[in-house]
């Protein structure tokens, strides 16, 4: 089996590949443009992507799957649901989608020569080399200074490393994540909390003016002004201070101000950027407790809308690629979700098999063909 395709067969008449310059995310204003600091800001320093990127990996790695095809259908399934250095596979293979839009997966083999423990790469150390035709011929793994050249074969044809990747349709070679996406609505409402503390360090609205009106036009000494700033500082700024009384010398005056409406805008700008995060996740807003969505009827179905769309394509793809590369391994395996096992289409599958055991014209074979259940099939959660 050839993991990269034709191009054994066909040689140089295959078409020249090549990969999109640069992370794949546009550089404006001053959105993070590296993936890792988009997921320092965003993931590690944002409260709704965090939320949201758990919401999807968390419920992507809880999904039950179902091997069937071949006599090791339970050892498979104990391979893919194994902890690999702490981390679990499913889950993070689904992260890594998420975010960068690519997944590595290195099948270490054991002693008998069988596929002893699956390992996600972290996609960002890990880079495609291609040939002068841009068509890709290893993987380089990279940890600081040190390069790590993997295989996507071993000696007898069986995948060694797998890629999955999301759609990227100006790249042959990596796909397209959504950290590049939300970058700029997460700088917008990392920026909105800053100003909120902000707010609340200066009690919660512009100090005012301090007007310095002697009557006879004069004008404060530079020490003066220094001193009655410094004095302003240290004894009336801050939380602490909010509300304290002021004494002022003769011809000081105070002068409050408050922000206007158009100023005051930015609560909204917050909320809908928090909601373009969610939305850049797959993520329902009210599912994140955002207010003013009302898109959907209610929680049901906000959350049967997150497995359909979101969840449950993110797992098919996760599945149908650990399946082609493990085939190699174990030829006629195929693995899927358990469809049947997802708490949020309970009401769907009920009716389902309502529907299938209320139809007398159809045999026992043809309604286990229209429930999609296999024979030989092992499940595991």
């Amino acid at each position: 089996m050839k993991w990269f395709g034709t191009k054994a067969a066909t040689g140089d008449a295959g078409p020249v590949l090549a990969r999109a310059w640069g992370s794949g995310a546009v550089a404006l204003g001053e959105w993070p443009a590296s993936y890792e600091a988009q997921v320092r800001s965003g993931v590690m320093s944002n409260a709704v992507a965090q939320r949201a990127l758990r919401l999807v990996s968390e419920g992507a790695g809880a999904t039950v799957l179902k091997a069937y095809g071949v006599d090791a259908a339970a050892q498979v399934l104990a391979l893919v649901q194994r902890t690999s250095a702490g981390q679990g596979l499913v889950e993070t293979l689904a992260s890594h989608l998420l975010l960068h839009g690519n997944a590595y997966v290195q099948v270490m083999a054991g002693a008998d020569g069988m596929p002893a423990e699956l390992f996600a790469l972290r996609p960002e150390r890990v880079s495609v080399e291609a040939d002068a035709r841009g068509w890709p011929m290893a993987y380089l793994y990279r940890v600081g200074d040190s390069v790590t050249r993997l295989s996507p074969e071993d000696g007898a044809g069986r995948i060694s490393v797998l890629h999955l990747k999301s759609l990227h349709p100006l790249d042959d070679h990596y796909g397209l994540g959504c950290a590049g996406a939300a970058a700029g609505a997460v700088a917008i409402h990392n920026a909105a909390s800053v100003w909120n503390k902000a707010l609340l360090d200066n009690a919660a609205r512009p100090s005012g003016a301090m007007i310095y009106d002697p009557g006879d036009g004069s004008v404060l000494s530079p020490d003066q002004f220094e001193r009655v700033k410094r004095e302003m500082e240290m004894a009336f700024s801050g939380a602490a201070n909010a509300g304290r009384p002021m004494l002022l010398e003769g011809g000081l005056d105070w002068k409050a101000m408050s922000l206007t409406p158009a100023e005051m805008d930015f609560v909204g700008l917050k909320s809908a950027a928090a909601r373009e995060i969610a939305l850049a996740f797959g993520v329902p807003p009210m599912l994140m407790g955002l207010p003013g969505d009302n898109s959907y009827a209610n929680y049901r179905e906000a959350n049967k809308a997150l497995w359909r769309l979101t969840i449950l394509p993110m797992v098919a793809k996760i599945c149908a690629g650990l399946g082609q590369g493990l085939r190699t391994w174990w030829p006629g395996l195929g693995l899927a979700a358990d469809l049947d096992a997802v708490p949020a289409l309970a009401d769907e599958r009920a009716a389902l098999w309502d529907r299938v055991a209320a139809a007398d014209f159809l045999s026992a074979e043809e309604k286990k063909a229209m429930l999609n259940i296999q024979p030989g099939v092992a499940m595991v959660a």
